[in-house]
């Protein structure tokens, strides 16, 4: 259990680190682009406020010269002198219906004159407004005389530097994202010490109980034994004896379960025939499944084998079985089976069940849970065998579940894998 409350651990703290790099690194790129973007559209607009052309920085930093419009003037802090002699785009001014009007492609070294028909039909096609083509970005306008204007601004720079900050920001997150799950891994027995050695010493204390009690039980059982003898059968006596029996049941399993989840317990694996092995362990239940008023329908499918504990596995049925025939619905019938899989068996139990809450079936497999809010002790549960079965099937590489598919029936289904022989 520790072993995969550790592991738990470091996927959900690799998964919230992982996140939360991955968050950051996607909010800086899109931060970046965001930048870039609104240059490219100052810049844009800058070109397309002043007749196609970068006006003289000189004169925008030095006084608001005649010919600049306003917009441009609110610009000028972020370009310098040098920005019109780096920034490379070419201008298309035409009428509605596809008529070239002008050309200007003095800033551009790329596009020829036989390429601007091109870029014409390009954006005939295209709406007022920006957007990207190409390795570039273009504004459409429509000018006062009824003249489109196509700005259309070189951003092979600027787009070579989003992918540069793209790349180094992801690589940078993915070595950032490895480191910390390297140290999430070395630091997460640490992390877990307290609680590593508070279920230890809860273990203990159950195993350490579970002994202590075995002396007084066998003295009371003793005792109600000769006092038997001594003035005959008695109801008390009966009452007493069953509550004994009841109670020194509760630690043998106390022992068991505390054993398996201690590792203390030793699985013996070896190939066996699970086909026998579950037929007889369900046989003998039948007398006790028709006493309570239950048919038990066996469906085993013959000659499978396992490599795993036998007795464990049987006792893991065992428990399936008792489960179902103590919970199953008055009168109803209860379906057990063996089915073979790939890597091991799949063993199922079905019955109908009264007032079934499918939001507890996962409980159901806690330490000392049961279903029964009230704890009717005609039930004569205790709420282990369960978290037993759930430790074999743990040992065997395996799990087990409990489900619903119509919400008035439930289905035991523990799945074993083989194990290596010992």
């Amino acid at each position: 259990m520790i072993k995969q409350l550790r592991i738990k651990f470091i996927r959900i703290s690799i998964a919230a680190v992982a996140s939360v790099m991955v968050l950051l690194c996607a909010a800086v790129n899109v931060a970046y682009f965001l930048s870039v973007n609104a240059k490219m559209n100052d810049t844009i607009d800058m070109i397309a406020d002043n007749q196609g052309r970068m006006p003289d920085m000189k004169r925008m930093r030095g006084q608001d010269g005649d010919g600049f419009k306003e917009g441009a003037r609110g610009m000028r802090r972020q370009f310098n002198e040098e920005t019109p002699f780096s920034t490379r785009f070419f201008v298309l001014y035409y009428t509605a219906d596809g008529t070239l009007v002008r050309s200007d492609l003095e800033k551009i070294a790329s596009v020829t004159d036989d390429e601007v028909e091109d870029y014409l039909a390009f954006a005939m096609k295209q709406n007022e407004g920006y957007g990207f083509t190409d390795g570039y970005k273009y504004k459409i306008t429509r000018q006062d005389d009824g003249i489109f204007s196509a700005v259309f601004l070189s951003d092979y720079e600027q787009i070579g530097n989003i992918t540069t900050v793209l790349w180094a920001s992801g690589l940078a997150t993915a070595f950032c994202i490895l480191l910390i799950c390297v140290m999430i891994v070395l630091f997460s027995k640490k992390a877990m010490a307290p609680v590593i050695e508070s279920d230890r010493r809860q273990k203990q204390f159950i195993t350490d109980a579970s002994h202590e009690l075995k002396t007084p039980i066998t003295v009371i059982r003793t005792s109600l034994r000769v006092l038997e003898m001594e003035v005959g059968q008695q109801k008390w006596i009966d009452k007493a004896t069953a509550q004994t029996d009841k109670l020194a049941g509760l630690v043998d399993s106390l022992v068991t379960l505390s054993r398996m989840n201690e590792g203390a317990y030793t699985f013996r694996a070896a190939d066996f025939d699970i086909s026998e092995a579950l037929e007889e362990t369900a046989s003998s239940f039948k007398d006790f499944a028709e006493e309570n008023g239950h048919a038990l329908e066996i469906r085993i499918e013959p000659d499978v084998h396992l490599c795993g504990d036998a007795y464990a596995v049987r006792q893991l049925a065992s428990v399936l079985l008792d489960n179902a025939v103590k919970y199953a619905a008055d009168g109803s019938p209860i379906v057990f089976s063996l089915e073979k899989e790939k890597k091991g068996v799949r063993i199922r139990t079905r019955n109908a069940c009264d007032d079934l809450n499918a939001e507890d079936l996962d409980r159901l497999f806690d330490r000392f849970y049961r279903a029964d809010p009230s704890r009717n002790s005609a039930k004569s549960g205790f709420g282990i065998g369960l978290s037993i079965a759930k430790s074999i099937c743990e040992a065997h590489d395996g799990s087990i579940r409990a489900e619903t598919d119509d919400g008035t029936s439930v289905t035991f289904i523990a799945v074993l894998h083989n194990m290596k022989e010992r």
